[in-house]
């Protein structure tokens, strides 16, 4: 068995650009950014750029409410391709083939119409926190495992 998965959580670089086969299904691209590391490390903030591609009613859920510089959340394969530049210089590729679409707005909430693109309702982050006393002990009565 093999497996292939990718999560990136980002920035779109461009607008999505959509298209159309000549069976007319529709094809989605756009670019991601992932920045590591922190401004005040010596070494700096490493940031990794991904093409990302969906297909169908995804597509064109990501063409409708992406733009330059929302975060998005995305699950897919990931596949390296190698190409040449204009110097003949070897350059690798980072590309994503979505499964899942999560819209983020600056909160960090899925803000796409109450629901991310996968059909899921939205869930506000404080419905999934939880509370502890303040002590930080817990009863064994307490423990949800």
């Amino acid at each position: 068995m093999s497996f292939n998965k990718i999560i990136i959580v980002g920035y779109l670089g461009h607008n999505p650009d959509l298209r159309y086969t000549d069976q007319n299904t529709p094809v989605c691209t756009f670019s991601v950014a992932t920045t590591e590391g922190k401004k005040d490390d010596p070494k700096g903030e490493t940031t990794t750029w991904f093409r990302v591609t969906f297909w169908r009613e995804k597509a064109e859920l990501a063409h409708k409410y992406l733009e330059k510089g929302k975060q998005v959340y995305i699950e897919g394969r990931l596949r390296t391709r190698d190409w040449q530049d204009r110097d003949g210089i070897t350059r690798t590729s980072l590309e994503v083939t979505g499964s899942e679409l999560h819209f983020i707005d600056n909160r960090g909430l899925a803000a796409a119409v109450g629901a991310s693109a996968s059909g899921h309702p939205a869930v506000p982050s404080e419905a999934v926190t939880e509370t502890y006393p303040a002590t930080g002990t817990l009863d064994q009565e307490e423990i949800p495992f």
